[in-house]
């Protein structure tokens, strides 16, 4: 009697595919996928999405922020490279257990106090670039803001000059360069929001809170700022402008723009609606901007 033998022959891949081993498509996605992460992040290097901004506060912050995202990038790839290590060492290789540690005490004390330094080198440089944002060193230049539906009022009370513009009447406030100026922000009604986009600097304006700081503009030019803080229905009209020129040509503003009489009557009336926060338009003549 014959006996007939069956022999299974292997699939054969479909005719024209790449017979390609397995291992080299899984290292393709697995490089692939980190790369597309990081385009679609949109992370742009060395700011790391952040511009540098023209004053010395902005300045600071932007280092900050830099050395924040190298730490933690630097110990996202550490945490990558032992996860990918754990996985490819430690996988499975059959059905027998493998072997049990309870303790690893030199490993468990370089997890708890590695974290714990770097979270006092992270809050230590947080608190020295804080203390420089909201330090108020000797000022050479004062100038009072005043926020109100939906504009802005500038007043330079050493030199009797003030600047006055609402919704279509943009106006700009002008600073000298490398140079510290006090701003007291202050509010009539609202709620709204102080913000120029290339100081990187946003601050609220209260109604019945003087919001104190100090700018120092290590760049000439026209800045754009606005209001970011929803106050009404002119809100989107909200605009101004910071003109940063030199000494020479601020005196010169000053002594161009000085009138007594309007900076007097436009104080008198700011003083009272900050005392009885009491929404009142600006009416008559408005000044320089």
């Amino acid at each position: 009697m014959t006996k007939v033998l069956t022999v299974d022959t292997p699939a054969l891949p479909p005719q024209g595919a790449a017979n390609r081993p397995r291992g080299w498509r899984r290292f393709r996605r697995f490089v692939a996928l980190p790369l597309a992460a990081l385009a679609l992040s949109g992370c742009t290097l060395p700011k790391f999405g952040v511009t540098k901004g023209d004053t010395t506060s902005s300045v600071s912050v932007f280092h900050l922020w830099q050395w924040f995202s190298v730490g933690a990038a630097i110990i996202g790839a550490f945490v990558l490279v032992l996860i990918v290590w754990a996985v490819l060492r430690y996988r499975r290789k059959g059905d027998n257990i493998p072997e049990q540690t309870q303790y690893h005490l030199p490993l468990e004390v370089i997890y708890t106090v590695v974290p714990l330094l770097i979270v006092f080198v992270l809050f230590a440089a947080t608190m020295v670039v804080e203390n420089k944002e909201v330090a108020n060193p000797t000022n050479n230049v004062a100038v009072n803001v005043n926020a109100f539906q939906w504009g802005w009022k500038f007043s330079y009370p050493a030199s009797d000059v003030v600047v006055v513009g609402e919704t279509t009447q943009t106006p700009t406030m002008v600073i000298p360069v490398n140079t510290n100026i006090h701003v007291q922000l202050t509010s009539t009604d609202v709620v709204h929001g102080f913000y120029v986009k290339d100081f990187n600097f946003s601050r609220f304006a209260l109604p019945g809170v003087n919001n104190v700081f100090t700018l120092r503009p290590t760049q000439t030019g026209v800045f754009f700022g606005q209001c970011t803080q929803l106050c009404g229905l002119y809100h989107s009209l909200m605009f101004f402008k910071v003109r940063v020129v030199s000494q020479s040509d601020f005196k010169n503003w000053l002594a161009k723009n000085r009138n007594v009489a309007l900076y007097n009557a436009s104080t008198k009336i700011t003083d009272q609606q900050l005392s009885t926060l009491v929404a009142t338009k600006y009416t008559g003549t408005i000044g320089e901007h």
